[in-house]
């Protein structure tokens, strides 16, 4: 048993620093944790994020120090390593793993001053370029979502903001679904966008641009998608039932964690459809609001929309 340490640190160095003694056995890391946390969790616990997810359910994901570390080594052999940009808070699992690539690749994560807007994401990010070693200026990553995509490639005139954005060799989006519109602007700037797809309970995105990182395992069963590695979560923290019936082992042994969400594997591309309780039948046909509302975002103009069922005089109440 290790102890459990709520923490609402900001300072990327402090919290760096307390995650690497998490990892050598020290007390863990409680994120986003309110009253009630219990004083001290299993040992190899390195962090519990405190997350709703995509459900609204209250969870507590338990992770271990392997599990942090299989998630950033196999980014790094996915997309390389250098220096990272905090550009989202560390109580969410994107924040948690800027710290955790950031203490594999031996480097300091810089974090954003004040409130996010092009202008301190451009400072923060030329503030990273200044060389730091004799062996020069390392490659920069950091990890967005789609709504800071926006707001960066809206400034992009500024030539400020657009060398920022293109000075990354990569910038992971997840969170929720990347709009194509605002892929294709990004290419077409030279912006190197990777789109992830994971959760807590995964430590963060572990299929990238719809391919597996090199350690997961994806099938689909009944139509929902499975993931399994060495980065799945130990469980929910004080919820043994809701653990069971998340992550289970298939004929082998082999433990899977079941995402709730429709999807599909087609010659090795991930393809997910939309959340498995966001389903809706009209006409008598099952319509995945989620699948309805990414085509919507393709037009120019609609990336923001958001689809939802309403009663037709025609089709009825949508259930």
């Amino acid at each position: 048993m290790v102890a459990l340490i709520p923490t609402d640190a900001e300072d990327p160095a402090q919290l760096r620093d307390a995650l690497e003694r998490a990892f050598d056995g020290g007390p863990a890391l409680g994120l986003g944790m309110v009253a009630g946390a219990p004083e001290g969790v299993a040992d190899g616990i390195a962090a519990v994020i405190a997350t709703s997810g995509s459900s609204g359910i209250p969870k507590r994901v338990a992770l271990s120090g392997e599990a942090l570390r299989a998630s950033a080594e196999a980014t790094a052999a996915r997309i390389g390593s250098g220096r990272w940009l905090l550009a989202l808070p560390a109580g969410y699992v994107a924040g948690l793993q800027v710290l955790v690539r950031s203490i594999l690749a031996g480097t300091q994560p810089t974090r954003i001053e004040g409130r996010f807007s092009p202008e301190s994401f451009a400072e923060a990010t030329f503030e990273m370029m200044r060389p730091s070693s004799p062996s020069g200026i390392p490659d920069l990553y950091t990890s967005l979502v789609p709504a800071q995509v926006a707001t960066l490639l809206d400034a992009a005139e500024d030539t400020a903001v657009r060398a920022a954005l293109t000075a990354y060799r990569a910038i992971l989006v997840g969170g929720q679904a990347l709009p194509e519109p605002l892929r294709e602007r990004a290419a077409d700037l030279g912006v190197r966008l990777v789109r992830t797809y994971g959760s807590t309970e995964t430590s963060g995105g572990c299929v990238y641009d719809g391919v597996p990182l090199d350690t997961v395992g994806v099938r689909v069963v009944d139509g929902e998608l499975r993931l399994a590695g060495p980065m799945l979560a130990e469980g929910y923290l004080g919820d043994g039932s809701l653990t069971a019936r998340t992550f289970v082992h298939d004929e082998h042994g082999i433990r899977w964690y079941r995402t709730g969400d429709l999807g599909l594997v087609e010659e090795g591309i991930v393809r997910v459809h939309g959340r498995a309780d966001n389903v809706i039948v009209s006409g008598g046909i099952n319509i995945s609001l989620d699948r309805v509302e990414r085509i919507v975002r393709r037009i120019a103009g609609l990336h923001e929309a958001v689809v939802v069922g309403v009663e037709d005089e025609r089709w009825g109440r949508p259930r």
